[in-house]
């Protein structure tokens, strides 16, 4: 066997298909992306319309196969659209990415109802009734990858976690009862937990530079992470390397979570 047939059979992701929320920007941009062009056809799913176009038509110029839905996920009937629209696409996933969130963070003692509920909603709802739909299905045809991406707030409380970190938690601990549930079906179940990552999300912080290199200094490499950090682990966890793989918390974060 060649070095390219080996590394093709351990890494490919030709035949399958993958939605990928929050996919037309930051991490879930990287992600859709490296998903693509190691063969998978993807679908990405966020709201903003501009953005989703330019995503595709990107995907496209690299010879990729994708496709765009425009939903909310804040609402179970945008999360319903969502998953028939990612469907009529190019059929039942074998790839689920949950990227999509939301990051507000006013004073803990001044957070109301409306964003936790919000909160909850997107970065936590979502996910779940995602897996809830397609989960099943890749468990009764014997192969699947769920992928989410949670938070170092999931662990730790800093510059205002708020209602943010609770539901980053509540993601990774989805991941694990959702690998408990289908991982001896072949659907493995795994959670990328980022450092402080220079995207949109995070744009209240990147305004402050001191915090900002505050933050990189916490790392072990000197640097915040970037977009592009997260590609070659999203396609690890999303191919048959991962196999053995589920029910994890795998830090992609320079070595924050560590210093």
């Amino acid at each position: 066997m060649d070095t390219s047939t080996y590394f093709s059979e351990l890494f490919s992701l030709d035949g399958r298909v993958a939605v990928v929320t929050g996919g037309s920007s930051g991490i879930g941009r990287a992600i859709a992306e490296a998903l693509a062009r190691a063969g998978a056809a993807v679908v990405v799913v966020a709201r903003r319309e501009a953005e989703l176009d330019a995503t595709v038509g990107e995907l496209r110029a690299l010879g990729c196969r994708a496709a765009r839905v425009s939903a909310d996920l804040a609402t179970r009937d945008g999360v319903r659209a969502a998953a028939d629209g990612a469907v009529a696409a190019f059929g039942e996933p074998d790839i689920l990415v949950n990227c999509a969130a939301v990051n507000l963070r006013p004073p803990f003692g001044e957070l109301g109802e409306d964003v936790w509920d919000t909160t909850m909603a997107v970065n936590l709802d979502a996910p779940f009734l995602l897996g809830q739909r397609f989960g099943p299905g890749m468990a009764e045809r014997g192969h699947g990858r769920i992928i989410h991406v949670s938070s170092q707030q999931a662990h730790r409380a800093f510059v205002q976690s708020g209602a943010y970190g609770v539901s980053k938690g509540g993601l990774e601990s989805l991941a694990r009862s959702q690998a408990e549930a289908w991982s001896p079906y072949g659907v493995t179940c795994n959670t990328l937990v980022p450092g402080f990552v220079m995207t949109p999300l995070n744009s209240h912080l990147s305004a402050q530079p001191g915090k900002v290199a505050a933050l990189a200094d916490r790392t072990l490499v000197g640097r915040n992470g970037l977009p592009g950090d997260f590609a070659g682990a999203a396609v690890f966890l999303a191919s048959r390397a991962s196999a053995y793989v589920t029910g994890q918390s795998v830090y992609v974060d320079g070595g924050f979570h560590a210093h």
